[in-house]
């Protein structure tokens, strides 16, 4: 079944930060009117004008009062009191489509407005922004979670396929959840490969980046299309020696740069690869018992 087509919009967007530039770009590529942006810092001044060449930037109460579709695109903890504040001012009106971008929440949050009449969508891009005309190509790669009342859900998921993404429906009560997974394979592998990126120069590796390219994109491949299953390493040959050199290394090297951080999250993430590798039958209960002895 085909998704319908969302109505030409008139759309106003609260924040032009990195997502809230970009998803309006995408947006009025598609053929909306973008009728006006608020923006107060110089970057975000900056993106507006690049991204959105020719949109005015306006007062939040101004765009809220004449958009049909009100994008809040401001950081997570400011969208309740941004959208109690816009209903308080009678700027939220009955029929209007009133959409924020975080992960976080479903359309709970909207409530002020949705009382007003509002019809209230929650979106989130699976992309880590950049903020620039890079990020467009890569929506078309991306999903996107779509939380909306019944009734109003096709029109998110028109509007997420109008952006050039693939809309995924996601319960109001999962969002939570949902969010955290997102967060925790895109942030935590930032953390992850640039602590290894520093633990390679350290070691006199003097383009680290070279080491690690084909196997992070090998790994990351892998994974994706296998799964846990994917799992290689000394932890899945139940190898407690080289281990045990790791943690003397990044003892060595905790001492080095003065912080205890890298060698306490790859402990951490050692335990539990090695619940992972005893599920899998990879290596047996006296084996990650071994292990985990030895990373206490």
């Amino acid at each position: 079944m085909s998704t319908p087509e969302a109505p030409r919009l008139g759309i106003g967007i609260i924040g032009a930060g990195k997502a809230g530039a970009v998803v309006g770009a995408a947006w009025r590529a598609a053929g909306h009117a973008i009728i006006g942006v608020s923006a107060t810092s110089a970057a975000s001044l900056a993106r507006a004008e690049e991204m959105l060449p020719g949109v005015p930037v306006l007062p939040p109460e101004t765009i809220a009062e004449r958009a049909e579709l009100l994008l809040l695109a401001v950081p997570d903890d400011e969208i309740g009191s941004l959208v109690a504040g816009l209903a308080a001012l009678g700027r939220i009106h009955p029929g209007q489509i009133v959409i924020h971008l975080a992960g976080r929440y479903g359309t709970d949050i909207l409530e002020p407005a949705t009382g007003l009449g509002a019809l209230p969508i929650a979106l989130h891009p699976s992309l880590s922004f950049t903020g620039t005309a890079l990020d467009l190509p890569r929506l078309r790669q991306a999903t996107v979670a779509v939380t909306a009342p019944g009734p109003i859900r096709p029109v998110g998921e028109a509007l997420v396929v109008e952006m050039g993404a693939e809309p995924i429906e996601i319960a109001e009560a999962d969002r939570p959840l949902y969010h955290a997974a997102i967060t925790h394979a895109s942030n935590h592998s930032i953390t992850i490969i640039s602590e290894a990126l520093d633990m390679l120069t350290e070691a006199g590796v003097d383009d680290p980046s070279r080491v690690l390219t084909a196997l992070v994109d090998a790994s990351v491949a892998n994974t994706l299309q296998n799964g846990a299953k994917a799992l290689t390493g000394p932890v899945s040959r139940g190898d407690v020696g080289t281990l045990a050199a790791h943690l003397a290394a990044l003892s060595e090297y905790s001492l080095s740069v003065s912080s205890p951080a890298t060698r306490n999250s790859y402990i951490a993430l050692a335990r539990s690869t090695t619940a992972k590798a005893l599920a899998l039958g990879r290596i047996t209960e006296a084996q990650a018992q071994e292990i985990l002895a030895l990373l206490d």
